[in-house]
């Protein structure tokens, strides 16, 4: 039998984009909006803001915004302050200060 997902309660999610589920996180910087990548939905080499190396295409990370990123409304709506992430440097963003945010 498959396995159903399910959200953690209390934990409002941001509107889907295709690719992910996206979440809010709250830090001491700011909300923000997170979504996780997979290794197949990546196929860009992005600069990693945490350590300031090369996210490759096929390896997963984290992509995140400022809540108060959002330009428009909707499906498809653009985002300001995209970032990719390594997942290791994201989760320890709150112990070190990132090295380039936009």
């Amino acid at each position: 039998m498959p396995r159903r997902h399910r959200r953690a309660p209390g934990r409002p999610d941001a509107p889907a984009e295709p690719g992910g589920l996206q979440r809010f996180e709250q830090h001491p910087d700011g909300d923000f909006v997170v979504r996780r990548v997979s290794g197949a939905g990546s196929t860009k080499t992005y600069r990693c803001p945490g350590c300031d190396q090369e996210v490759r295409p096929g390896v997963p990370h984290v992509v995140a915004w400022p809540a108060d990123g959002l330009v428009g409304a909707g499906p498809g709506a653009e985002v300001e302050g995209r970032r990719h992430w390594h997942t290791p440097c994201w989760s320890a963003r709150d112990r070190r200060r990132p090295r380039r945010w936009p």
